[in-house]
């Protein structure tokens, strides 16, 4: 019976991990997919707005010009250039089209992936939670034990004190002082 449970475990496992690679397998070829569409769509799109430029200035010519051949030529031109104009408008139209099925898939995709991701996460809780419990425990690896580095002791370093000049008092400022604590001394005494 616990081999049976053995097996259908690992099977899970399998299923999930082919479910979230293919999931984001599929999300990254639809990715490309959209991209490349949108460069053929911008491409189509300049390749029929220099047309129309070009068309805009061969009927400006066309207008000006009076020589009854150069008329004939500038028609010829404006014609082939109409056909290649309304060719790229077709070939962004359907680039255009190309394009919303696979930005629908792309979203499913996306849907798919967050949901594949979601449920890698609850798993990996579930068996967390089992652990703790008393369920399969892990085995720890043993570590190698790690050296412990010698502490260097941080020494202060000794700063000198700078010794400070002392001002020589004259003989007349010590005489002044001692006669204002003399007089002070004789107000407390009276």
């Amino acid at each position: 019976m616990s081999k049976e449970l053995t097996d259908l475990e690992k099977s899970l496992q399998a299923a999930k991990r082919q479910f979230v690679s293919s999931a984001k397998k599929t999300k990254r070829d639809l990715d490309r997919q959209r991209k490349k569409l949108r460069t053929e769509i911008d491409r189509a799109t300049k390749r029929a707005k220099r047309t129309s430029d070009q068309l805009q200035k061969k009927a400006e010519r066309l207008a000006n010009s009076t020589n009854a051949k150069t008329k004939r030529e500038l028609r010829k031109q404006i014609r082939k250039l109409e056909k290649a104009y309304a060719e790229a408008k077709s070939d962004a139209a359907q680039f255009r089209e190309d394009l919303k099925p696979v930005l629908e898939d792309l979203k499913n995709a996306r849907d798919h992936l967050a949901h594949a991701l979601k449920l890698d996460k609850a798993m990996a809780n579930i068996k967390k939670e089992l652990e703790k419990r008393g369920g399969k425990k892990k085995t720890a690896k043993k570590k190698p034990a790690k050296k412990k580095a010698a502490k260097k002791k941080a020494t202060k370093k000794k700063v000198a004190k700078k010794k400070v000049a002392k001002k020589k008092v004259t003989k007349k400022k010590l005489a002044k002082k001692r006669a204002t604590k003399k007089k002070a001394s004789k107000k407390k005494a009276a």
